[in-house]
């Protein structure tokens, strides 16, 4: 401890007043010292006329502001708990709303609105937002005349339907009468530095409007999303796991290559839940890499070699990407159905050797992380987490072609030993809270990994809920994943029930649709009986099938038309009873 400087001779005390305060000084700690401090000021204001003259100034009024997120995989949510930071750092009072919990009466009612809204597959909103998105379209929606807004739009350009439901959000509010604050922003997978910026921009704008005399910029680090540590691993930062097991599972004859893989998550800081995604980010094929610097004229770059296999996204091909070769090179831009199962090197040999480094590496997209559900509990396995990868592969266009991550963990990381992984919480695919209610699990192929980890859970806590699987593959033989654990799990009584499709074993192909429907009877009873629903796996085909069935179902044995059935569906989905984890 530093000794306390001296009170001096010529000090406004008597002598032995000044001995007695230095003895007490001398001897205080640095604490006593600062509230000794602090003592005194307050003694000195409270006897100050000056003080008791001036008025304390009234707190700044805080200005209103709501930020609404329609999200599937969690990006927008993330996006706008980061937007609450900042807002809340530049004078408002924000609320982060769910689309799946607000209406647009309500929307309609608020003065100040930032939305953040994902666009999912083709053109589609995310399902929580779905009714949201449908009332706000619809004819009879509400007014916006009150309301100031602006719109954050989320999508990837490998789809065409880039940011579409941003898009049709941010001009259905301004037919509806809403005033624009700033122009709405489309987001690429690489959002972090766009989205930033962009909310900087629109909050400030929005806090001088409103009278607000505070408006320095506030960052806030987007890769970390809606993580509630900040030392939690991250895309930007993620942890190096430890490979502990990578075993095929599928059979030897089988025509697909799938592997159960199991990390070790000690020291990460990670806590997860069944229903959560673990990020991976991956290397890219070397020899592609290769093949791409070849084809851009730069073979033998080291370093551009390196950023190539560890920071760009050297597979994915969008429209943009082929418009701005053709301006960079002056050549003709390939027509949209030319791009259809084409890649990044595909459009580098219709003019090799013409970027400039710079070049490259501007039209190339960053590499994203790809997510996996958790096929298992930590109540289960510890300090593990357990994936389910299908190594993908196959032939466009006389070229074959491979899956950047599966194919990197199923064949290259685990000869390294490590992944890099972070944790995606995914809040809208949990179990019930009721360990009493049934659960009815539809998940073919790698779609049975979260379920794997619910019934994990399920058996750890003894809940006395029945539990009924729905899986479906290709062959019995070769493709009936965790076949010993779901058996033993029937054994026990774990698994109350199990109804399985395997689609080439007859030669009528069964999918997992056709097990529900051979099983409406007893499925439509577990359903009235309070069964969650839960489907996971393909959203393209499969998930679509599924909810066609189910709305046959509850026409077929509810004795109702097709619009009823879709009534008790909805209903269903809006009592958290009907949760999709599709990809």
């Amino acid at each position: 401890m530093k000794t306390a400087p001296l009170l001096p001779k010529t000090a406004p005390f008597a002598e032995d007043q000044i001995a007695a305060l230095n003895t007490v000084i001398s001897a205080a700690s640095v604490e006593q010292r600062a509230w000794l401090s602090g003592f005194l000021a307050g003694v000195q204001a409270a006897n100050d006329p000056r003080a008791a003259a001036t008025p304390a100034a009234p707190p700044a009024k805080r200005i209103p502001l709501t930020i609404l997120f329609g999200t599937e995989s969690g990006n927008s949510e993330g996006l706008a708990n980061a937007a609450r930071k900042v807002a809340s750092k530049l004078g408002f009072a924000p609320k982060v709303q769910d689309m799946a919990d607000f209406t647009p009466a309500q929307a309609a009612a608020v003065e100040n609105l930032l939305i953040v809204a994902a666009t999912w597959g083709e053109g589609d909103p995310p399902q929580r937002a779905q009714d949201f998105y449908e009332a706000l379209l619809a004819d009879n929606a509400p007014r916006f005349e009150k309301t100031r807004y602006a719109v954050l739009a989320l999508g990837d350009r490998a789809y065409a339907q880039f940011c579409e439901i941003g898009k049709r959000i941010d001009e259905r509010l301004a037919e509806l009468g809403g005033a624009r604050i700033t122009d709405r922003i489309e987001c690429d997978v690489d959002y972090d530095s766009a989205a930033n910026g962009w909310i900087d921009q629109t909050l400030q704008r929005l806090s001088k409007e409103a009278g607000a005399t505070d408006t320095s910029v506030i960052h806030v680090d987007f890769a970390r999303g809606s993580e509630s540590d900040a030392n939690a691993p991250t895309r930007a930062h993620p942890f190096h796991a430890e490979i502990t097991e990578h075993v095929r599972l599928s059979g030897s004859r089988s025509t697909s290559e799938t592997y159960h893989i199991a990390v070790s998550l000690e020291g990460s800081g990670i806590a997860y839940e069944p229903g959560d995604a673990l990020g991976v980010v991956p290397h890219n094929d070397p020899d592609l890499a290769e093949a791409v610097l070849a084809a851009s004229g730069h073979a033998g770059d080291a370093a551009l070699r390196t950023a190539l296999i560890e920071r760009f996204d050297i597979t994915t091909l969008t429209a943009k990407q082929a418009e701005d070769f053709g301006r960079q090179t002056g050549t003709d831009v390939p027509p949209a159905d030319w791009l259809h199962g084409r890649q990044v090197l595909d459009l580098l040999e219709r003019a090799p050797g013409k970027l400039s480094t710079e070049q490259l590496t501007t039209l190339l997209r960053p590499l994203p992380p790809r997510y996996y559900s958790i096929a298992s509990s930590r109540k289960a396995v510890g300090d593990e987490a357990h994936l389910l990868v299908a190594a993908v592969r196959y032939e466009t266009h006389g070229r074959q072609r491979a899956g950047v991550a599966s194919v990197d963990m199923t064949e290259r990381s685990h000869l390294d030993g490590r992944l890099k992984v972070f944790l995606r919480t995914n809040q809208h695919f949990r179990l019930p809270a009721d360990p009493d209610r049934p659960v009815i699990m539809i998940g073919p192929g790698t779609g049975i990994a979260p379920f794997r980890g619910f019934l994990q859970e399920r058996e750890a806590i003894g809940a006395n809920g029945r539990n009924w699987l729905v899986f479906g593959h290709r062959n019995y033989l070769h493709d009936f994943l965790y076949q010993l654990e779901v058996q033993d799990w029937i054994k026990s009584g774990l698994l109350t029930r199990l109804d399985v499709a395997f689609s080439r074993d007859q030669p009528e192909k069964r999918y997992v649709q056709h097990a529900l429907w051979d099983a409406r009877k007893d499925l439509y009873a577990w359903i009235k009986d309070g069964a969650g629903i839960y489907v996971c796996g393909d959203a393209n085909h499969m998930a679509k099938d599924v909810h066609n069935a189910l709305l046959h179902i509850l026409a077929d044995q509810g004795k109702q038309d097709e619009a009823a059935a879709k009534a008790e569906l909805d209903a269903i989905r809006r009592d958290g009873r009907y949760l999709r984890d599709v990809y």
